[in-house]
């Protein structure tokens, strides 16, 4: 029965030896390992073995980035005026010996340092520049504090300020400039469309009447040519008139008196015309009517000749 309890507290002893000697280290975490309260070594990620009773694991450390997100501090501005601004930082522990020795509560450092120097920051900015300067101020802040935290063994990778919250009669103020700015754009954009909205009508009058001129040039240059080469078809007709008759004269071969009949008879056409307001008389016109007078005497004394055809 002893020999039994003596393998029993053996075998609870190996157990408890194996227990404390083997350590399984997570991915991304590290182990700081003290030997007899001094610092010994840092355990990498996998299976490892530490001496029991002798070498202690400090609480395993983060190796990710982590996010922390601070409540709102009031800044003064350099315009004396006090903001509320909320910032998030984005670090990473590099070296867990450093974050175990070096300092006790690395959060509540890091908080009290962000706080210190966006102060620091905000305080030679005034409020406008602080609400569409927060780049530069994030690069700022970032720039300091992972300058004062390299000895700690952690990195600052960002530094985000998450909102800006001026006071109540401050805010109303910018709210309403804000809308008098809208307002002004809002008209300068209306008034710019209403100019363009002439021009463009101008414009299209102005080529509306250089098409209706240009039409009506072509108009009249087209009547113009009608009425050309109307008049000389006109007078290409009359002439070859002029020409026809001219034949048929020569070719009838007419006596005297049925030329001086026929001259008479276009005196009236003649007559007609506005421009006709003088008359030339040809020297053959007495002739013309002597040898009209001898032919009715001989149409008299001849009676038994037939009546001239009409129009003759």
């Amino acid at each position: 029965m002893a020999a039994l309890i003596v393998i029993a507290v053996v075998v609870v002893f190996v157990l408890v030896v194996a227990a404390r000697s083997i350590r399984v280290i997570p991915q991304a975490r590290a182990g700081v390992v003290e030997r007899l309260g001094r610092y010994s070594r840092t355990l990498e990620p996998g299976l490892t073995i530490v001496t029991p009773f002798i070498d202690r694991v400090r609480p395993l450390v983060d190796l990710r980035e982590q996010v922390v997100n601070f409540a709102p501090q009031s800044v003064i501005t350099e315009d004396n005026v006090v903001v509320g601004i909320e910032t998030v930082l984005y670090f990473t522990i590099t070296d867990p010996r450093s974050a175990s020795y070096e300092i006790a509560n690395p959060l509540q450092a890091i908080e009290q340092l962000t706080v210190t120097t966006l102060r620091n920051v905000i305080g030679g900015l005034t409020l406008e520049a602080t609400l569409t300067a927060r780049e530069n101020v994030n690069t700022e802040l970032r720039t300091v504090l992972d300058e004062a935290t390299g000895k700690w063994g952690i990195r600052i990778n960002r530094v985000e300020i998450k909102s800006v919250d001026p006071p109540p009669d401050i805010r109303s103020a910018m709210e309403k400039q804000m809308r008098a700015e809208r307002d002004r754009r809002a008209a300068i954009l209306t008034a710019e469309g209403e100019k363009q909205a002439q021009i463009l009508t101008a414009e299209g009058a102005k080529q509306a009447a250089v098409l209706n001129a240009e039409g009506a040039q072509q108009a009249a240059v087209l009547s113009a040519e009608g009425e050309r080469q109307s008049a000389i078809l006109r007078a290409e007709g009359e002439a070859k008139a002029i020409d026809t008759v001219f034949k048929a004269i020569h070719e009838g071969k007419p006596n005297r008196e049925l030329l001086s009949y026929e001259y008479l008879k276009m005196l009236p056409e003649l007559a007609e015309g506005e421009a006709n307001k003088v008359f030339v008389v040809p020297s053959e016109f007495a002739e013309a009517f002597g040898g009209i007078g001898e032919a009715l005497k001989r149409r008299a004394t001849e009676p038994h000749l037939p009546p001239p055809p009409p129009g003759s």
